[in-house]
C-alpha cells in the first residue's frame, strides 16, 4: 500500500488526536529508520526515548518471539516466571522494594497517585491531602496524571481537576516550603523535566525536597518515565544525586517497545496498598515481564550506561557548537542523552526540514528542539545529525 493511501485511511479512522508528519515508516535497524518507499531516516528521538537498544535488536526479538510462543497473557491471579524474575531485577537495580506493572507510564502515574493518597489516609484518617507538582512539569493525559501537570493548556478542556494538587517552581524550594501544610501528603517531580524543557532538577532542590519530605513525613515521588532507563548516564536520573524517592514511576524504554511501565515504592511506601486497592487486566503479564527481563540484562551486559556517559559529552559539545554559531540557537540544556537547544525560531519548522533531510527529531514546550537518541548511538551518528540539522538551520 502507497503511503498517501495509508496516510487517508488513518486520517479516516483514527480519532484525530496527533498531528502527524507525512511519513509512513515502515522498519528499523540500529538508529535508523526507513519509511514505505524505503528513504532512511537518523533517529534522534527513539520513538520518544523509547528504543534505548536501537531498533530490530535480533537478541530482544528472539527472547520475546520465544515467550509469544510459551504464553503471552494470564490473569494476574495467577503467578508467571518473567513478571517475578523482572519484579527482582528491577527493584534490584534501582534500591526499591515492590513494584506494580503497568501498560504505560501514565498509569504508572496514576498508580503513584493512588499509593500516595492511601498513604495519607492511613497516616492520619483524612481523605482531602493535598499533592504538590511542579510547574511546566508533565506527567501523562489520564485525568489523575493531568492534575498533576503543571501546564494550564493541557487542563483547560478537561476540569475540573482532581482537586488539592497544588504547584510549586522547579529548582525553588522555597516556592515548595510556601505550599506544605498539614494536608500535603507527597511532592512529585521529574528528575528532569522532559516536555516542559528539558531542565535537570539541581542538587541543592532535590536534598531539600528530600529533608522536607523526611522532616513532614510526606512521600517523594520521583518520575523518571522520560528521564529514566540510562538516559542520563545512570540508570535512573536520581542517582545522581545521592537521594532515592519513596516512590519511582518508569516506562519508555522499559520494555523496549512492548507496552510496560511501573511504579516502585520502598520502605513505608512499599506496603500501603492492599489486595482490592489497585489492578491491572494486561499490566505484568509475561510477555511485558520477558520484555523488561530482556532490557535489564542487556543494559547490564552492554554497559549501557558506561557509553552514555562516554558519548554524552560529544554530543553535549556538538550542541554547544551550534549555540556559538547560530543566532537562533540560544542555549543547551541537558543530562546526559536527553539534551535540547532552546530557538528563537518555532522548532518545528526546523524539524521539518530536518525530516527532508533524513533526521528525526522532536520537540520539547514552545521552543526546544529535543535529543533523545537510542542509547547505542556513536560519534558518527552525532556527526551526521549536526550535518543535517546545521543544513537546515542555514536554509531557515
Amino acid at each position: 500500500m502507497k503511503s498517501d493511501d495509508i496516510m487517508r485511511m488513518a486520517e479516516d479512522h483514527l480519532i484525530h488526536t496527533y498531528n502527524r508528519y507525512p511519513i509512513v515508516l515502515d522498519h528499523g535497524e540500529g538508529v535508523y529508520l526507513y519509511d514505505v518507499e524505503g528513504k532512511k531516516y537518523l533517529d534522534f528521538g527513539a520513538g520518544i526515548a523509547v528504543f534505548a537498544l536501537g531498533y530490530n535488536n535480533k537478541e530482544f526479538n528472539d527472547a520475546i518471539k520465544a515467550q509469544v510462543d510459551k504464553l503471552v497473557h494470564t490473569s494476574n491471579l495467577f503467578y508467571n516466571e518473567p513478571t517475578a524474575e523482572a519484579a527482582e531485577a528491577l527493584t534490584e537495580a534501582c534500591g526499591m522494594d515492590k513494584v506494580f506493572f503497568t501498560n504505560s507510564g501514565t498509569e504508572a502515574i496514576e498508580g503513584a497517585l493512588k499509593l500516595a493518597k492511601k498513604f495519607g489516609f492511613e497516616r492520619d484518617g483524612r481523605t482531602d491531602h493535598e499533592i504538590i507538582a511542579m510547574d511546566h512539569s508533565f506527567h501523562g493525559r489520564s485525568m489523575g496524571a493531568l492534575a498533576l501537570t503543571g501546564n494550564k493548556h493541557y487542563q483547560e478542556a478537561f476540569g475540573p481537576m482532581i482537586p488539592g494538587i497544588k504547584f510549586a517552581k522547579y529548582n525553588d524550594l522555597e516556592s515548595v516550603k510556601e505550599l506544605i501544610n498539614e494536608k500535603t501528603v507527597a511532592i512529585i517531580m521529574e528528575t528532569v523535566q522532559g516536555e516542559g524543557g528539558i531542565y535537570p532538577a539541581n542538587r541543592e532542590f532535590i536534598e531539600g525536597v528530600r529533608a522536607l519530605c523526611d522532616e513532614k513525613d510526606m512521600l517523594l515521588i520521583f518520575d523518571e518515565i522520560q528521564c529514566g532507563m540510562g538516559r542520563t548516564g545512570k540508570l535512573y536520573a536520581f542517582e545522581h544525586y545521592g537521594v532515592v524517592p519513596d516512590v519511582m514511576t518508569t516506562a519508555k524504554a522499559l520494555g523496549q517497545g512492548i507496552p510496560v511501565g511501573a511504579f516502585l515504592a520502598r520502605g513505608k511506601a512499599a506496603d500501603v496498598l492492599v489486595p482490592g486497592d489497585h489492578g491491572s487486566t494486561y499490566g505484568g503479564n509475561p510477555l511485558a515481564g520477558t520484555a523488561v527481563c530482556t532490557t535489564l540484562r542487556m543494559f547490564k551486559e552492554r554497559k549501557l550506561t558506561e557509553h552514555v556517559t562516554e558519548i554524552a559529552p560529544y554530543l553535549e559539545e556538538k550542541l554547544d557548537e551550534l549555540v556559538s554559531k547560530y543566532d537562533c540557537v540560544t542555549a543547551r540544556r541537558g543530562k546526559g542523552l536527553i539534551q535540547g537547544i532552546v530557538v528563537n525560531v518555532t522548532p518545528s519548522d526546523i524539524i521539518k526540514k530536518c525530516l527532508d533531510k533524513g533526521l528525526i527529531l522532536f520537540t520539547a514546550g514552545a521552543d526546544v528542539i529535543r535529543f533523545v537518541p537510542p542509547l547505542i548511538i556513536e560519534k558518527e551518528h552525532v556527526d551526521e545529525m549536526i550535518d543535517k540539522l546545521s543544513e537546515a538551520i542555514e536554509e531557515l
